[in-house]
């Protein structure tokens, strides 16, 4: 359990770990906001998800759009815009995240190996 937690201060304490994590909770919230919407207007039409997931999923949203002007810096304007416009589309965000990731976009700086 305390590896858990040393992990999950440890994701936090970086631009790049809560950027991850917005981005996958991003994703998250949208998936919830999408089933609300989808009881509210096809199946039931109780609203009780979409007042539930649209606050979460907006504020989620904006620190998403936050920790990625904070991660600016590190990324050409081609890259800090993909980043951004990929909050719009359902699950973009993970998308772009696990493209960013693969191409060396969120690299940590100065993170040390088991090797060093």
């Amino acid at each position: 359990m305390r590896g858990v937690t040393k992990h999950n201060g440890g994701m936090l304490s970086s631009a790049v770990g809560r950027f991850r994590l917005l981005a996958l909770a991003e994703a998250v919230s949208w998936a919830g906001l999408l089933i609300g919407m989808f009881f509210k207007y096809v199946v039931v039409g109780n609203e009780i998800g979409v007042k539930v997931f649209g606050p979460v999923h907006g504020a989620i949203f904006v620190g998403y759009v936050l920790v990625t002007l904070m991660l600016a810096h590190r990324w050409d304007r081609k890259t800090l815009v993909l980043g951004l416009v990929a909050s719009i589309p359902p699950f973009g965000t993970v998308v772009f995240e696990r493209w960013a990731n693969r191409t060396g976009r969120l690299a940590e700086t100065g993170v040390q190996t088991a090797d060093d």
